[in-house]
């Protein structure tokens, strides 16, 4: 009965602030999202939503060095978006746990944000829209009102998704509820199985709308780098967000592969 009260009330603080944990619950769940390692698309500088692109070597190469970073993490269950871009990132870090106890589960949900018709087109064509919309005489102007927090990364997927000609890209709050349900998921599955930590592969503006209105770091406005991790705890009902952009993960990992 008390996991599923904890549950409940997973439910109605998922769109709130949440309130610092309680260190002595025994039903606390972690989970870790990171963000998938560099693809072709991102080197080449297009939009990469519902589009994909396989891994760089680089980008091979940052997943082996996350996998490694959290090889002392010990978790007991692994989800991914269904973007091969994700499902080989987390493929990478598993195999460098050596962890084949148990299969990832894959959540739709856990995709990045649909840029509609934006998609595969060069980056400065979505921006350079946004900036036309919003009266700016430049890219670097943009990046300023989100920097200076006039501007969230909520509010700008709702501004691509109304400069989408094809009026199909996702808003800013469609992407967070839906990560918010994924999030509820791996939670709720954790609370039934006892679980305690969950590694989930996902992308970075997703992961980010979804913690849009779980905390006020300034940093939930800022781009994830590839591999970056994003850490919740969820504990007695209250979600907190402990990390974000956390690349420590990362360079504990190369430091280890170093020669």
């Amino acid at each position: 009965m008390k996991k599923w009260i904890a549950i409940f009330m997973l439910l109605l603080t998922c769109g709130a602030s949440a309130a610092a944990p309680l260190a002595d619950d025994p039903d606390a769940v972690t989970v870790w999202f990171a963000r998938h390692g560099k693809t072709w698309l991102n080197t080449l500088d297009r939009v990469q939503g519902w589009a994909d692109s396989p891994l760089t070597d680089e980008g091979v190469q940052v997943a082996r060095y996350l996998g490694e970073g959290l090889k002392t993490i010990p978790f007991d269950s692994y989800y991914s978006g269904d973007a091969g871009r994700q499902r080989e990132t987390m493929q990478i870090i598993r195999a460098a746990r050596s962890d084949r106890s148990i299969p990832t589960t894959e959540i739709k949900a856990l995709r990045e944000v649909f840029f509609g018709g934006f998609e595969g087109l060069p980056n400065h064509e979505m921006i350079g829209a946004v900036v036309k919309k919003r009266g700016l005489s430049d890219i670097s102007q943009l990046f300023a009102e989100m920097k200076q927090g006039k501007l969230t990364l909520e509010q700008y997927l709702d501004e691509i998704a109304d400069v989408d000609q094809e009026k199909l890209a996702e808003r800013g709050g469609e992407v967070k509820m839906r990560m918010q349900s994924a999030l509820r998921t791996t939670i709720k599955n954790a609370q039934e199985r006892g679980e305690k930590n969950v590694l989930v592969v996902s992308s970075g503006a997703a992961i980010l709308a979804m913690i849009a209105d779980l905390t006020d770091d300034a940093r939930k406005n800022q781009p994830l780098a590839n591999a970056a991790v994003v850490k919740l705890v969820y504990q007695q009902g209250a979600l907190k967000v402990t990390e974000i952009g956390n690349m420590q993960y990362v360079e504990a990992g190369k430091a280890q592969l170093a020669p």
